[in-house]
């Protein structure tokens, strides 16, 4: 038998040992074919790159192991942490505020104890990421152990004084929402439907809300509820919108008619025509009206001109359900039941720009107040999408899959937040923050579609009204003062129990 072959390795196959009759005396010509041969001796230094093929069987090529054993010298810890904050970072999903604070002054204080970085408190914000630890050297190398500081000697924690500031810095308190409304109001006959603009909250603080052919007005500081207007029988309110300075409230009608009211001396000012369908949606920009119709056509009007109408834009091919200016004024936004969003001029007739983007009704729309051309907009059942564009360039940005049907859209005076309501199937209201879209808190309690949305004119309190016949009032966001008595609270609106 052959020694030399039963000692041959194969691949996949483990070494064979000789029988225990076979001579173990190498033959006389293997010293000089091992002098020529290559070494068997693994080179760990130099590791040779991959076989194309594998060796022909019976060549007595050199067989190398699969064990790879990495270089400690050529590793930088430092930079995998950074890796490892920057992939948790940048992940899609979101994620919970406390537990990134728990993992974020974890890994600072691995840093401190295994790399020797001298870091900032998980309070501070601007953390150390460029430090470098303090030996330059290997970081696995035979040395002298650490000295034990003299308070460390005696403690039971596992983390060492030097350490503990981590935990015991002051951490920012998150904001508590209530998930429970401070005040419900009764609204008989406010409709359920999806394409009205029902509700809207005044900068006196006087909420204006359209039930039936009537209009009433609640004040928010007195909680007085007074009957503004009323219609004729066959005629309805369809949408109701407050100027900027909160004294005159435009009335929309089924009948496709505009109204002017006095809200302080309770008089009708004037009636301007021009739709042929109802007025689902007003928009005010100075003396500007812009209304919407069930006619697919928008029509700007000057209230302090003769003329009921100055210019008329057709730009949707379905009912116009959404209107909003902008905060410069010099864009409006509109939506439609064609699934449309249209940016127009102020003297335009003609949309600038049209957006094809959703796949249902666009009613929610909403212009951010801490970024120019920051544009929102929500579509319908079909859809349930919320969408960003950037209307400076004409860009889309980003999109939310809600999975309800989007409502209403709401931005925040006094943070980089947004709300939206939602109808089928889910009936709730979700704060939003921007830009990362992570929901801060989801409200419920509504039994119907939430379609109508307004927000104080201090930027706290927002309204719901949905089919069920509730306006609902909910505190949401941080007043811009520090002061204890800014904003409504449960305590400072007077109880009441119906807004008629």
């Amino acid at each position: 038998r052959c020694v030399a072959s039963s000692a041959c390795a194969w691949p996949g196959r483990p070494p064979q040992l000789p029988p225990p009759h076979a001579a173990l005396v190498p033959p006389a010509n293997a010293r000089a074919m091992n002098e020529n041969a290559p070494s068997l001796a693994y080179d760990y230094g130099n590791r040779p790159a991959p076989q194309a093929s594998k060796p022909a069987r019976g060549e007595g090529s050199p067989e190398y192991s699969d064990r790879f054993i990495p270089s400690r010298s050529a590793s930088n810890l430092e930079s995998g942490f950074a890796l490892l904050e920057d992939g948790c970072c940048g992940s899609s999903v979101p994620a919970d505020t406390t537990r990134d604070g728990n993992a974020r002054a974890y890994s600072q204080l691995l840093r401190n104890e295994v790399l020797g970085v001298s870091g900032s408190s998980p309070s501070d914000q601007n953390e150390t990421a460029n430090a470098k630890p303090a030996d330059a050297g290997h970081l696995f190398r035979f040395k002298a152990s650490a000295q034990v500081a003299q308070a460390d000697a005696f403690s039971l924690s596992p983390v060492p004084f030097r350490s503990s500031d981590f935990f015991s810095a002051p951490k920012k308190a998150p904001r508590k929402i209530s998930k429970v409304p401070f005040k419900v109001l009764d609204a008989p006959a406010l409709q359920d439907d999806f394409y009205l603009n029902l509700v809207d909250w005044s900068s006196t603080n006087v909420l204006s809300v359209g039930l039936g052919n009537c209009v009433y007005m609640w004040s928010a500081c007195t909680s007085r509820v007074m009957k503004l207007c009323e219609l004729c029988p066959d005629d309805s309110v369809t949408s109701v919108g407050w100027t900027q300075r909160g004294a005159h409230l435009a009335v929309g009608t089924n009948k496709g008619e505009v109204q002017i009211w006095d809200s302080t001396q309770c008089r009708k000012l004037r009636t301007m025509a021009g739709h042929r369908g109802r007025v689902g949606t007003l928009a005010w920009n100075g003396y500007i009206l812009s209304t919407g119709s069930r006619d697919h056509s928008i029509l700007q009007r000057d209230v302090r001109q003769k003329d009921h109408f100055m210019l008329k834009c057709p730009g949707h091919r379905q009912e116009v359900c959404g209107l909003k200016w902008s905060y410069d004024e010099q864009q409006l936004a509109s939506g439609g039941n064609d699934n449309k969003l249209c940016l127009w001029d102020l003297r335009s007739t003609s949309p600038r720009q049209r957006f094809g983007d959703h796949q249902a009704a666009v009613k929610a729309i909403a212009w951010s107040p801490h970024q120019r051309g920051l544009l929102a907009s929500g579509g319908g059942t079909a859809d349930r999408c919320i969408r960003f564009w950037n209307t400076v360039n004409n860009t889309p940005l980003t999109k939310v899959d809600t999975g309800s049907q989007v409502c209403n859209l709401i931005w925040s005076k006094n943070v980089n937040e947004i709300v939206s309501t939602h109808g089928y199937s889910l009936n709730q209201i979700i704060v939003w923050k921007y830009p990362s879209m992570t929901e801060v808190v989801t409200l419920t309690g509504h039994t119907y579609r939430v379609l109508y949305l307004a927000i104080s004119p201090d930027g706290q309190t927002i309204v719901t009204g949905a089919g069920d016949e509730t306006l609902r009032f909910w505190n949401v966001f941080p007043s811009t003062k520090s002061t204890s008595g800014a904003g409504l609270s449960s305590t400072m609106l007077p109880i009441g129990h119906t807004i008629r």
